[in-house]
């Protein structure tokens, strides 16, 4: 006899029932980034903020910020490692909202699954919590979407969106910077979530390492190395603001610290950085000995080292210095500001790393 049995989502792909016990999974972590402004929870068709907080502010402006973490996910995916990719989300959504001086309020995400596995969805929403936490926003919702015949079944992708808010005669910019200013900057976790489509040609594909290939000069396996997650430095940079007269940030991501830093000095003036000033880590080397990747695309590419620049007043760099210090930041006098000059862009790399 002929099938009669009707189309169905789920024989489509789409399993409906794990969806819902991923979202159950997922309750305890977001609870734990709760503000006192967050109203409701999970299950809404929207989250909401109760913007009266911000009656204190005498011109409040919104700060938003969208972003991913790029194919560093795909070493998530190898490893099986799930619950460390949303401190990457938060790093690279949260810490371009603080560049402008705001206060990171809350964040939305974006998960995008080939099939969803309650488990390893609630073990993504707990990393992504977790950065929350760590950059002092809270997480308001999301989506879990599930994308049969487009993704593989282990296929996953993340996003996210956020909003924090600054005062607007506290907005930190181009206009602040003046000659003479420190560039101060804070050091990278490691290679952060840029540059990964690099790192793995070279590593992974051209050279054939393994994952869990133990490297000496890691101190590590490559799997570990390569998914240590981005250093989250929103409450630092505001911290930083608190104890001194920050006139700017840059988040060091995509582009390397030249082009970012570029971002934020005006024109007529000129951030010279100081290789010397420290030195990369051995992840950074790796790649490029191993590809044989010139310095100059390694520095356009990867942060080597540094993951957040703060400019301050020459005076100021020692309380900068002192108040990252204390917050367990690794931080240097890395640079200065000075006349553009003959200098055709807003950033230059000078000398040879520290070795």
């Amino acid at each position: 006899m002929p099938d009669t049995t009707g189309a169905s989502y789920a024989a489509a792909g789409v399993d409906i029932e794990a969806g819902d016990r991923a979202v159950e999974l997922m309750k305890e972590w977001v609870k734990k980034t709760r503000r006192p402004e967050v109203l409701g929870g999970l299950g809404g068709f929207a989250g909401l903020f109760d913007a009266s907080a911000l009656k204190n502010y005498d011109r409040p402006l919104l700060a938003s910020a969208t972003d991913g973490v790029g194919t560093k996910v795909d070493i998530a995916r190898q490893l099986g490692v799930y619950d460390t990719i949303g401190h990457d989300l938060v790093a690279m959504v949260m810490d371009d909202i603080v560049v402008c001086g705001a206060e990171p309020l809350f964040m939305t995400d974006y998960i995008c699954v080939g099939k969803v596995h309650p488990e390893r969805v609630a073990a993504i929403v707990k990393g992504i919590a977790e950065g929350c936490v760590l950059a002092g926003c809270a997480l308001v919702g999301g989506e879990t979407a599930e994308h049969p015949g487009l993704l593989g079944e282990d296929d996953f992708d993340v996003a996210g969106a956020g909003t924090g808010v600054v005062e607007a005669d506290r907005l930190l910019g181009p206009d602040r910077i003046r000659e003479g200013d420190a560039v101060v900057a804070m050091a990278a976790s490691g290679l952060h979530s840029n540059g990964y489509s690099l790192v793995r040609h070279v590593l992974l594909n051209e050279a054939g390492m393994a994952l869990n290939t133990h490297v000496d000069d890691l101190g590590r396996t490559l799997g570990e190395e390569l998914l240590e997650p981005t250093k989250i430095y929103s409450l630092d940079c505001l911290a930083l603001m608190r104890t001194t007269d920050v006139h700017a940030f840059s988040h060091v991501t995509g582009g390397g610290l030249a082009a970012n830093l570029a971002r934020v000095i005006p024109d007529g003036l000129h951030a010279s950085v100081d290789r010397s000033t420290w030195t990369p880590g051995a992840v950074f080397d790796l790649v490029g000995r191993t590809g044989k990747v010139e310095r100059l695309e390694l520095e356009k590419t990867l942060n080597m080292g540094v993951g957040m620049i703060a400019v301050v007043p020459q005076e100021s760099a020692d309380v900068a210095l002192t108040t990252l210090a204390d917050r367990g930041v690794d931080a240097w006098v890395a640079g200065e500001i000075t006349e553009r000059g003959d200098h055709a862009t807003g950033a230059t790399m000078t000398g040879d790393y520290a070795r």
